[in-house]
């Protein structure tokens, strides 16, 4: 196997998401609905402009998920008397299981993955990461 960063950041995360992918149909969800539900339930209620901030992602693009989810009876979204031009987002009942189920799935897949690693190589992993995304953010923010 290629020991290039890329491809086994890339090998690593399609591992993931074919191990993760059986549940989005078992509890109704589609891909990049989980981390909304996720976001949700640290961050409710909150704003659609929130929501993509966190994720860097377009607006158009959350306002799509969010109307999928809001027909299939995850999310609510009420006027926030605040800013009536924008709606608060929260869960319902059935958002907060399915991310509840989303979230134990996603803790047997880490097991999985970090299967044989010491506690202290984790917290290395995971500031590895955390610093490689930010070495992005901030190339980003030079490009700009």
């Amino acid at each position: 196997m290629e020991r290039t960063f890329h491809m086994l950041l890339y090998r690593a995360f399609h591992a993931q998401r074919n191990y993760l992918r059986p549940c989005l149909g078992q509890i109704g969800l589609e891909i990049g609905q989980p981390k909304l539900l996720t976001y949700l339930a640290n961050h409710e209620p909150c704003r659609q402009r929130e929501i993509a901030n966190y994720f860097e992602i377009d607006s158009a693009a959350v306002s799509r998920m969010l109307d999928s989810l809001e027909k299939s009876g995850f999310v609510t979204r009420k006027i926030d008397e605040e800013s009536r031009r924008s709606n608060l987002i929260g869960l319902t009942d059935k958002g907060r299981k399915a991310q509840n189920i989303w979230q134990e799935h996603c803790r047997d897949m880490e097991k999985i993955m970090l299967r044989g690693f010491e506690e202290e190589e984790k917290e290395r992993f995971a500031d590895y990461l955390y610093r490689a995304y930010q070495n992005f953010r901030d190339e980003k923010k030079e490009d700009a």
